[in-house]
């Protein structure tokens, strides 16, 4: 007869309505059946253990079976499907980054289904002031601000007072007859466009227009006050004209590409900007304010911060030899001119400053199709067409796409990335990014100022957050 071994002791099996037996089949008593009253206890409490692990077995099966998970670990739990241990996971990161000085502090932001995962402030808003970082903090976001600009255009798309196929001449002439400059055995070679720049072109990035900092152009364009005389090629913040008189400067500079053939990351939303300055006849600050901010209840995102809220502004270090930081200068290529310059300048592709939870809501706008708490902002088909790929294959060749604004994910494992296929996002030059995932209705915001910024800290962060993501959609 087979045994099954507990303890090391054999288990006598018996039949339903029979009581165990004491006897071997010799007639003997079994050795196990001593009269001793501390043995036959003994045996009692094995059997009491094995009874109740074959309960707890079956139990363990049954949730199984029901699709019960099983009960988290002791000091771990669950938040909107993220494991909260792993989650401190980013903490460590973070912290770390400031104890070796490669940051000077940081916020981080996680939010699904519109509720706060995590969110916490790390290290110094300003570290010579001995001002702690809190996570309502007023950042720099330079490209970030490409995106509120980009929907308000297709604000007024919806509108019908723009049209992704308009030329942009129709709303600024000087772009009537626009050049590119060709590398030539003799040098620089200035050919006109094939074709006028459309308003697609200039929210798909596809306009040619560059920062005007590459060899090939950089003296023309600092001649006119523009790419190396303009900070790193995006800065008009300390600048006494209005945006589309720069823009109009601009004109008359050669691009690098052909209109529609090459991605080109440059001065096209600022050329935006004006376009939504002309066609909706307001001031752009004023435009994103009225039709994005405000609605939005967005209250610290500016292009120039009021004066009492400069106390919550964030320093800007620069990183330098072995990542070490060091702060970075006052004017273009520093602390910017955001308080206290002319105020005259909105720059549509980098001028915004913004917080965490600022930022936040924008995105949670988006993915909740153009709406939220009630003010609708753009339609969800709007939406939709901003946020799939209208580039093709100009913007990446490993399945990342360029939508109306944003870079997607097309694929699963695009270049390395964790995120969902959907995910749309994009950052700015101070080191601050963002994501959006339409699938697991999930928002990142992480903000730091680092100018230049030579670290890896912000692209560790996606994976530090889906790491801890263990109940993803299917």
């Amino acid at each position: 007869m087979a045994e099954n071994v507990i303890g090391n002791r054999p288990l006598v099996r018996f039949g339903h309505g029979e009581k165990p037996s004491c006897r071997r089949d010799d007639g003997a008593k079994h050795p196990e059946c001593s009269e001793d009253p501390e043995t036959s206890s003994k045996h009692k409490d094995d059997m009491k253990i094995f009874f109740l692990a074959l309960f707890l077995g079956a139990a363990t099966v049954g949730n199984a079976q029901a699709g019960r998970r099983p009960a988290p670990a002791p000091g771990r739990g669950l938040r909107l499907g993220f494991d909260t241990l792993r989650l401190t996971r980013i903490d460590s990161v973070l912290q770390r980054a400031v104890d070796r000085s490669e940051i000077g502090g940081a916020v981080a932001l996680v939010v699904r289904d519109g509720q706060t995962v995590y969110e916490r402030a790390f290290g110094w808003s300003d570290r010579e002031a001995k001002r702690r970082m809190t996570s309502d903090a007023i950042f720099r976001i330079a490209s970030q601000t490409k995106a509120l600009t980009s929907v308000a255009a297709m604000s007024l798309v919806e509108e019908g007072k723009l049209s992704l196929s308009d030329p942009v001449s129709r709303y600024i002439p000087d772009f009537d007859h626009t050049t590119v400059a060709v590398r030539a055995d003799t040098g620089r070679v200035i050919v006109p466009a094939k074709r006028r720049i459309t308003i697609r072109d200039l929210l798909t990035h596809t306009s040619g227009i560059s920062y005007g900092t590459d060899t090939l152009v950089a003296p023309l364009y600092s001649a006119a006050e523009l790419g190396p005389a303009a900070g790193y090629g995006w800065y008009t913040a300390d600048k006494k004209e209005p945006i589309c008189l720069t823009i109009e400067r601009l004109a008359t500079l050669p691009f690098l590409a052909q209109p529609g053939e090459r991605f080109v990351y440059g001065y096209s939303t600022d050329v935006l900007g004006c376009v939504v300055e002309r066609a909706s006849g307001l001031p752009l600050d004023e435009v994103i304010r009225t039709r994005i901010t405000d609605p939005l209840g967005m209250k610290d995102t500016y292009f120039f911060l009021p004066p009492e809220k400069k106390a919550r502004l964030t320093a800007v270090y620069s990183s330098g030899p072995e990542m070490k930081i060091a702060r970075a200068p006052d004017g273009p290529r520093g602390q910017g001119n955001y308080v206290d310059g002319p105020r005259r300048s909105f720059s549509g592709g980098a001028g915004l400053l913004s917080t965490a939870r600022d930022y936040a809501r924008f995105l949670q706008m988006l993915l909740n199709g153009g709406s939220l708490d009630g003010a609708r902002v753009l339609a969800p088909r709007t939406v939709a067409l901003m946020t799939s790929n209208q580039t093709g294959t100009l913007y990446s060749q490993t399945g990342q796409g360029f939508g109306l604004g944003f870079s997607i994910v097309e694929q699963p494992g695009a270049d390395g990335r964790v995120e969902s296929v959907g995910t749309f996002g994009w950052g700015g030059a101070y080191g601050s990014t963002y994501e959006a995932d339409p699938k697991e209705h999930l928002v990142l915001v992480f903000m730091i100022q680092l100018l230049p910024n030579r670290t890896d800290v912000a692209p560790k962060f996606p994976m530090l957050v889906y790491q801890a993501l263990v109940e993803p959609r299917p």
